[in-house]
């Protein structure tokens, strides 16, 4: 069971052939038995996922109507809120802090009658690249135990690879959701910025967080899409827009725009990939044009500017004295915030909120966040004027193959492997991650498809055209092939 995607997995479920309860079963043991070796998951839903499962079976015994997820697993990134669930963000400074409602996502889920089976471990509060820096645990990548799964979704992305589950969520600030793909050969996507809810996601960069699937399949992610991409009340930045309904499309005739200078940054492994993929796409009938968008290459420090003086804000508000973590050796109240935050929050949370306070001081804030600010809307309008000669802009979705923990120790090399998916946050911009070979040492490999802003239905058509084509999205890891 575990080697079906979610869509067979629900159609076994319709059409009798599983119930709920099994397959619940079946998963919860698959869990139980190797998430050891992954660490994908920092807390399993047995007694809900279970209880769920009943009341789906019998939902369908008495002829109801069945959501579009039911009878399909289904891990929630731990920064996401579950209703009653812990939301530590991986941190030690929310270990203790239960969720009081449900996030938007989460709620849709459920009236979609997929089964949430637990939650999956991050970069504390999303802020990394490798899932190493989780106050929990470090998660293992199922094609090399040794290497990372990528970040800050990087427990959901090895629960997807491993087989744990057939679809988890994450959450995309600056290529969360599509770097952990890439280095796990799975299938990432993040919906344009307000298509999916932020309500009840623990906010990082609130203008550019945006929560995505983790998926086996693009068929997949385009029906996760088509269940959280609606309108919320709850949040401001959302788009007040009706669902989509996707239709595969052919390519025939679509324009893929390349931007060679900053392709070339990727290492040759990946290179080869990624010029194979685009004859691939020649094959399939696509146009493959070279286009300019020079301001890609300072996609990296504008990020970095804007983001941590984001996340600075956002982050205030765990001061110790209305929830979270309080040091138990403060005294007085300024000893209470500075205790508390040096205690709870690990190295690269401080970090971060030390560069956004810098960058929003009164002395520095013309320098660099109002900098950033104007190079951020050079992007939205370099892509807004390079989709006018073109349908998809195609990239590597990183640029090397998963490294090995504790291998990267510089700062700036790490943040560098979001340069290709970093672009796409800073425009609002739809993107996917899909698998696109692999590496001499048998790791995975990613390119990444760019759409306009709504245009999604382009996006998951190129990637499933992509995906019919080749093999590697069939490839299981060599750690599913060990303990099947």
């Amino acid at each position: 069971m575990h080697n079906k995607t979610a869509h067979e997995i629900h159609d076994d479920f319709i059409s009798g052939k599983l119930s709920a309860t099994e397959i619940a079963n079946s998963f919860l043991k698959r869990i139980e038995k190797l998430d050891t070796l992954t660490q994908s998951f920092v807390s399993v839903l047995k007694t809900e996922v279970l209880e769920q499962a009943k009341k789906l079976d019998e939902k369908k015994a008495s002829g109801k109507p069945l959501g579009k997820l039911a009878g399909v697993p289904i891990a929630i990134k731990d920064n996401i809120h579950i209703a009653g669930q812990k939301t530590a963000c991986s941190s030690k400074f929310l270990e203790n802090y239960t969720a009081p409602f449900d996030a938007t996502v989460t709620r849709l889920i459920k009236e979609a009658d997929g089964l949430i089976i637990g939650k999956t471990n991050l970069d504390e509060f999303a802020m990394g690249s490798s899932t190493d820096n989780s106050a929990i645990q470090p998660t293992h990548n199922p094609w090399n135990l040794k290497c990372v799964p990528g970040g800050s979704s990087g427990g959901s992305s090895a629960a997807v690879a491993a087989r744990l589950c057939p679809i988890a969520l994450g959450s995309d600030t600056g290529g969360s959701v599509r770097q952990p793909a890439s280095f796990t050969g799975t299938v990432g996507f993040k919906p344009t910025y307000g298509r999916n809810s932020r309500y009840g996601l623990v906010a990082f960069g609130s203008s550019f967080d945006q929560v995505g699937p983790i998926t086996n399949s693009v068929q997949d992610a385009a029906l996760m899409h088509e269940v959280l991409g609606v309108p919320c009340a709850y949040d401001a930045t959302s788009i007040q827009k009706a669902g989509d309904t996707i239709q595969f499309q052919e390519l025939k005739g679509k324009k893929i725009g390349v931007p060679r200078t900053f392709v070339n940054m990727a290492k040759p492994a990946i290179l080869d990939a990624f010029e194979k993929s685009l004859q691939t796409f020649k094959n399939l009938g696509a146009e493959i044009i070279d286009i300019e968008l020079p301001v890609l290459r300072f996609g990296v420090p504008t990020y970095y500017i804007l983001s941590t003086a984001e996340a600075s804000t956002n982050l205030a508000r765990f001061d110790g004295i209305r929830y979270g973590m309080r040091s138990q050796s403060a005294v007085t109240l300024d000893e209470i915030y500075t205790k508390s935050r040096s205690e709870g929050f690990g190295s690269e949370v401080k970090q971060r909120i030390l560069l956004g306070t810098y960058v929003l001081s009164s002395g520095f804030c013309d320098a660099y966040y109002k900098k950033a600010q104007k190079v951020r809307t050079c992007f939205i309008q370099g892509f807004r004027e390079t989709f006018a000669n073109c349908d998809l802009v195609v990239t590597p979705t990183s640029p090397s193959v998963a490294f090995e923990h504790g291998s990267i120790h510089d700062p700036l090399e790490m943040y560098l492997h979001d340069i290709y998916t970093i672009p796409a946050n800073l425009a609002g911009l739809p993107a996917i991650s899909i698998p696109a070979g692999f590496s001499t040492d048998k790791l995975p490999i990613g390119i990444q498809l760019i759409a306009p802003q709504l245009g999604e239905n382009d996006l998951f058509s190129a990637a499933y055209a992509f995906e019919q084509a080749t093999d590697y999205i069939k490839i299981p890891s060599p750690f599913d092939k060990e303990v099947s």
